[in-house]
């Protein structure tokens, strides 16, 4: 039983990253695509932008769900003291959400769709925003007492170091979100979104090296982390790494490629996803709470191992057999389009 205790932690800290690291993934490219929907010079553009999406989009919001359920029954104790710490950006996503849901479905039917499509793209980057502040105020570690539970108050989730993570997510969000959309569209509209995806990827670049920077200067944890023998040749090399995807990703934007930006893209997050476990492992709340402490009876963690074993094939299958059906490129604004 003590080497399940030990064991079985880190299977769900691992199962919790892979449902994080799809969700930012599938519905990163939403995000980014709702937001740069905000953009669009014509309805018919912003209807080839939203035809692109009917398909899928309600799938991809299902790895959130699903990663908020393993929370729940897995760190019990963590989803009650991250819900509490963070209502205020956990509300202003969810909060984007439904007037995004509402508007998508909305604007279809509508005559004047104006107020649709800024729901749309508002909601879009309300649901980013939170979700980035959210990131950024976990990472920067929350208020608990010896128990665990929150002692902070409504607005410690708020600093520069949340806000810079959240402004570096939403711009990650718009670059998967382009490089979707040159591999979805053709022409002038495709054209349009090299030239997003190129200031993105810079935007995005920025942001990642001042968060890389800022880091280990403003938190003792990660400076421990990091400047200690053999991590330190880890921590040196992942850095290293982005900055040549990025490299690729810019050289295959240069040179017209369709399928190639959206690959480097999503290397780019997986890179940082891992360098971020490995800063924040074993805690699942840095610097107070650790996985083995927040972690569920053994006995719950197998039970729901049985059920989330069966269940996440299905969802694999289910998301590529989706992409594969839709492979093609999106050419007219059938979905409410003028």
């Amino acid at each position: 039983m003590e080497t399940l205790s030990y064991f079985l932690p880190q299977v769900w800290f691992a199962i919790l990253a892979l449902f994080l690291f799809l969700y930012v993934m599938l519905d990163g490219f939403d995000l980014g695509v709702g937001i740069l929907s905000l953009t669009a010079s014509s309805e018919e553009r912003r209807g080839i932008l939203m035809t692109s999406l009917s398909n899928i989009w309600d799938a991809n919001e299902t790895w959130l769900v699903l990663m908020g359920g393993a929370l729940f029954g897995a760190f019990p104790l963590a989803y009650g003291t991250i819900l509490n710490a963070l209502y205020i950006p956990i509300f202003i996503m969810v909060f984007g959400f439904i007037f995004r849901g509402v508007a998508f479905e909305f604007r279809e039917q509508a005559t004047r769709k104006f107020f649709w499509n800024v729901a749309f793209g508002g909601g879009s980057f309300l649901a980013a925003l939170g979700q980035g502040l959210s990131l950024g105020a976990v990472l920067s570690g929350i208020r608990v007492d010896d128990a665990g539970h929150f002692i902070g108050s409504t607005w410690d989730w708020l600093t520069w170091q949340s806000v810079l993570v959240a402004l570096t997510l939403i711009q990650g969000y718009v670059l998967i979100g382009s490089t979707y959309l040159i591999w979805k569209t053709t022409g002038e509209l495709q054209q349009t979104h090299y030239k997003t995806a190129r200031i993105a990827a810079w935007t995005t670049l920025v942001g990642a090296i001042l968060i890389t920077i800022t880091t280990p200067v403003f938190y003792e944890y990660a400076r421990d982390r990091l400047f200690h023998q053999p991590q330190i040749y880890i921590f040196a090399l992942i850095p290293l790494l982005g900055v040549l995807l990025v490299a690729l990703l810019l050289r295959s934007l240069n040179q017209q490629k369709e399928r190639t930006p959206i690959i480097w893209t999503i290397l780019i997050f997986l890179l940082t996803f891992i360098g971020l476990a490995l800063v924040v492992f074993p805690y699942i709340i840095p610097t107070k709470i650790t996985i083995y402490q927040a972690a569920a009876d053994p006995s719950s963690l197998v039970f729901m191992i049985i059920w989330i074993g069966g269940l996440i094939p299905v969802m694999l299958f289910y998301n590529l057999y989706q992409y594969f059906v839709f492979r093609g490129k999106v050419t007219s604004g059938s979905y409410g389009g003028e």
